[in-house]
């Protein structure tokens, strides 16, 4: 609570709740407005906190992901600030001009980025020493004028997850572009925008340097915050993935070893010749050789209930055999 409290103190002198005049308000933003006061729409802070920190745990779950949010405010006084905040957290800008097609044609634009890219090879390269003053000099104004509108999304590889607007109203053509292409939006809107055109809509003063200022870093600070998490987050799978790595190795190791033992002579009993009893194959071959489940033994092939000799072919109740083959 006390948080709030404070948040709302430093909106409340950063202006945030100054809106337009009330003959320029929209009817959508009826909620959000507190009172009137010499013909001035006054924004309830209350509201601009709930829709501050709503948009800031969105954005911050966005970052977190690894995935890009892109700023955008063409406004006079926003382009600076904006720029230098987005440039702190490694996020891609839009501040000069929207060019049309930006998200809608984007595999354009990436080759518009790649031409610019390669002119500033070119440059380091030394590859300017090669060709006429003229073209250099044609070549350096074309890169200074792409630069100039597409510096701040030269990292950007694909179409961004969300896109932030300081003015709705300013920016209507990058928010179709997004809303087109189901980009999640976030933006700061005045008494004359309509909030249902966003996301996530936070209402406050979108011409004061000093409020856009605040909302901004505050902003910023979220996205900062969930991309710390996921460098942390990372590290530390790398090192389960490291642990885990040293486990297999350790046990692979181990049961190496154990292999290795298995094939030493001798390790294995009962193996050798004439061993005694049991299940041994070599022992008791001879007659009356030693029982158990020895095949010699009692069970021997060659030897009786007890053990004894072999009994001759023609013996039993038949008796000898006669001389010249009679029975």
């Amino acid at each position: 609570m006390e948080n709030n409290t404070s948040l709302q103190q430093q909106l409340l002198e950063a202006g945030v709740h100054f809106g337009h005049l009330k003959k320029k308000w929209n009817p959508k933003m009826l909620p959000y407005i507190f009172a009137e006061k010499k013909g001035i729409h006054i924004i309830d802070l209350n509201k601009t906190v709930e829709g501050l920190q709503e948009a800031a745990a969105a954005l911050k779950s966005i970052a977190k992901s690894g995935k890009k949010i892109m700023f955008v405010a063409t406004k006079k006084q926003a382009k600076e600030i904006v720029a230098d905040a987005a440039r702190n957290i490694n996020m891609p800008f839009v501040t000069e001009r929207w060019l049309g097609g930006m998200l809608t044609n984007f595999s354009t634009i990436r080759k518009s980025v790649k031409k610019m890219q390669s002119i500033e090879k070119m440059l380091q390269d030394g590859t300017f020493d090669n060709i006429t003053k003229k073209e250099r000099l044609t070549l350096s104004r074309d890169k200074e004028k792409m630069e100039k509108v597409l510096g701040g999304i030269a990292q950007l590889a694909r179409v961004p997850a969300a896109l932030f607007m300081v003015d709705i109203s300013h920016e209507h053509i990058a928010l179709a572009e997004a809303k087109r292409l189901g980009i999640s939006t976030f933006g700061m809107v005045d008494t004359n925008s309509d909030p249902t055109k966003v996301d996530f809509a936070i209402p406050a003063n979108d011409d004061a340097t000093k409020s856009i200022a605040i909302i901004t870093s505050y902003i910023c600070a979220a996205i900062a915050e969930g991309l710390s998490e996921r460098a942390t987050e990372k590290s530390e799978e790398v090192e389960e993935e490291e642990e885990a790595d040293d486990k297999a190795r350790k046990f692979e190791v181990e049961g190496g070893e154990d292999r290795e033992r298995g094939r030493k002579p001798g390790a294995q009993g009962g193996r050798g010749p004439g061993g005694p009893g049991g299940a041994n194959r070599g022992g008791g071959r001879g007659p009356g050789g030693q029982g158990g489940a020895n095949r010699g033994g009692g069970a021997n092939r060659g030897g009786g209930a007890a053990g004894g000799q072999r009994r001759p072919s023609g013996a039993g109740s038949q008796g000898p055999r006669k001389p010249g083959g009679g029975r």
